[in-house]
């Protein structure tokens, strides 16, 4: 079955809507960005998560001490590094958690994915002015023959989300901006891809 995951929550709302729908993922946003959280709002929704939804912290290029001390904390249960992150990096986090991390590769062409010491990759859009978020699809034909457990990210919606799983199987869908609406979290939106998904699943 493919896991979900509901990116960029940063309201109570939010909260709410994933703990009725029930992702397997939920992503707070701590990178400067549109979905941005501090880490004291981060805690408070943290707190009012259905304990069965894992949380996922987003980061671009930030401090290892500032990733450690939100797991530290308990309110994140994933580590995804979606900026210029090399092997040091994830080196130095593994020797301080054990929390899993995903590593966010933006692809252009094959040659964009490439290995890595994460637990998984995540593969998303490229797009020369920000790291993600974009709300655009990529060619999934790219990825297509890749052995591993991968995120699949970049303009996923109701609309295109069961062609992107039945062509590149992906062990997680990662979805943001498909969900929204006027650039918030649609409680609707999310209830019912979640069901989509969850159907095709069954059939």
């Amino acid at each position: 079955m493919t896991k979900i995951k509901i990116c960029g929550l940063s309201r109570i709302a939010d909260i709410e809507a994933v703990n009725e729908a029930k992702p397997d993922f939920i992503g707070f946003v701590f990178a400067n960005s549109k979905r941005q959280v501090s880490s004291d709002l981060a805690k408070t929704l943290k707190n009012s998560l259905n304990p069965d939804i894992k949380a996922v912290g987003v980061f671009v290029n930030q401090p290892v001490a500032e990733i450690i001390e939100l797991v530290n904390q308990g309110v994140i249960e994933m580590i995804q590094l979606h900026g210029d992150e090399d092997e040091m990096t994830i080196r130095r986090i593994r020797e301080q958690t054990a929390c899993p991390i995903i590593q966010a590769m933006r692809i252009q062409n094959k040659n964009d994915i490439r290995k890595t010491a994460a637990d998984y990759h995540l593969f998303d859009t490229y797009d020369p002015g920000q790291y993600g978020g974009s709300g655009q699809a990529f060619n999934w034909d790219l990825i297509n023959d890749f052995q591993g457990s991968f995120f699949l990210a970049g303009g996923l919606n109701i609309d295109n989300v069961k062609i992107a799983i039945a062509k590149v199987n992906p062990y997680c869908v990662d979805i943001s901006s498909g969900v929204e609406s006027d650039g918030k979290k649609d409680r609707n939106k999310i209830v019912n891809i979640i069901q989509k998904i969850r159907r095709m699943s069954n059939d």
